[in-house]
């Protein structure tokens, strides 16, 4: 199957942006420039602009059936009211959960999440039937026998889904939170990584109280703590990163992975400011993620983009902090590095996969066009996202997902809403 994209505004990541075409042969990006060949599909990009598509790299899809349900609590308290109605959620409940959260990411441009929960395998089969690429792990919490099930669970979703899906869906080791993991529980998580091969995902100093929770237990910091128990040997996705400090600093400059940055969740919940500006000014990763729905709300990571650009600008008290094209990088290349990905997604190159989305920019908030870079990170929204490709595969075109009756969907979440709640 060949694709040809023409005419477009290609925006690479790794280049200038510049006016041409891409040959798209299978799965994978063939050529960029001036093509004049044929192909099964041509598709006018003219002005649209063509970007990698967006890495959601730290979520919980199918949170989704809790937006709008307890707002305005702080974290600790949030989470006691989403698990009294997790423990009451089926299988199918996390199918028809994803199922709406995957329509709603790639219409707004995600093309690859990281996902966190449990019946991973039900979004595995969401990832599977939408086309996305997705990297999934069976939450892993508590102590003793319970986790022993979990860490059960965690190697079977990696058995059955690792690598499936020609290589769309990978498999990772989930650790909930230092606060709800003891050492023993982290010790086996960490081990099964080792054995598998797998990166290491793990909420990490998003608010004070954990701070204070491991000082208080273990009489030392939170970083600290996950370095003795070797989770900084392993490649690290690291969601949150709030309380990071210039100790916290000195640490994660030398792991391999990074910081997964989730802005509007952080504000919601009242979790503080992380300093983005400074874990980068390090060397450090940092990517973009927008949490569940049951504390942001909407999974469009156009606007996580440009909360994340406003918090530094105004955290660090300059307009310079951090530019468009930074954050533009965080939701593409730097997660794709984040999560160990970059080789094959996040930008737009000869070899790559094809992981592509359109733009169109023909729309009275992205007219006129000075700066390219600042019109996608200020001033698009997910709705402006016309046509989606993953995998070399158009999964999206003129905002029409293939194959899927979104009407049905909407009504199993209803359904399931009003029976949970």
């Amino acid at each position: 199957m060949k694709i040809l994209i023409k005419n477009g505004y290609i925006v690479s990541m790794v280049s200038d942006i510049k006016k041409a075409d891409i040959l798209i042969e299978d799965d994978r990006i063939k050529k960029i420039g001036i093509i004049n060949e044929e192909a099964d599909k041509i598709i006018d990009a003219n002005n649209m602009a063509v970007m990698p598509g967006l890495i959601n790299a730290h979520t919980h899809v199918a949170m989704s059936l809790f937006r709008g349900y307890s707002d305005e609590l702080e974290l600790m308290n949030w989470l006691q009211e989403m698990w009294k109605v997790e423990d009451k959620m089926k299988k199918d409940d996390v199918y028809y959960a994803s199922m709406i959260s995957g329509i709603e990411m790639i219409k707004s441009g995600t093309t690859t999440f990281n996902d966190h929960y449990f019946f991973e395998e039900q979004t595995a089969k969401m990832a599977e039937e939408l086309g996305m690429r997705a990297i999934l792990s069976r939450c892993i919490i508590g102590e003793g026998e319970e986790a022993q099930v979990r860490l059960n669970e965690a190697e079977d979703l990696y058995n059955n889904w690792h690598n499936k899906c020609d290589g769309r869906i990978k498999v990772c080791v989930g650790i909930h939170a230092p606060y709800t993991c003891p050492p023993d529980t982290i010790k086996k998580s960490v081990e099964m990584a080792d054995r598998l091969g797998t990166p290491i995902h793990i909420h990490y100093l998003e608010t004070r109280d954990e701070v204070n929770r491991i000082f208080n237990e273990y009489n030392i910091p939170v970083t600290d703590y996950l370095k003795n128990l070797n989770v900084f040997n392993y490649h690290v996705i690291l969601a949150h990163g709030v309380q990071v400090n210039d100790r916290d600093i000195d640490v994660l400059k030398n792991i391999s992975g990074g910081i997964v940055h989730n802005p509007i969740s952080n504000m919601k919940l009242g979790s503080g400011f992380a300093p983005v500006k400074r874990m980068r000014d390090n060397g450090i990763n940092v990517a973009l993620g927008t949490d569940g729905q049951g504390s942001t709300n909407t999974l469009d990571m156009f606007e996580e983009i440009k909360l994340a650009a406003y918090l530094q600008k105004g955290m660090f008290s300059s307009s310079t902090a951090i530019s468009a094209k930074d954050v533009l990088e965080m939701a593409t290349i730097e997660g794709a590095r984040v999560l160990g990905i970059d080789s094959e997604v996040g930008s737009i190159e000869v070899g790559k996969k094809a992981d592509i989305i359109l733009i169109d920019l023909d729309k009275p908030h992205l007219t006129p066009k000075h700066d390219l870079y600042s019109l996608l990170a200020y001033s698009v929204n997910g709705a402006d996202v016309d046509t989606s490709i993953i995998d070399g595969k158009i999964v999206m075109e003129n905002r029409k997902i293939a194959n899927i009756d979104e009407q049905e969907i909407f009504m199993k979440v209803e359904s399931t809403k009003n029976r949970l709640f």
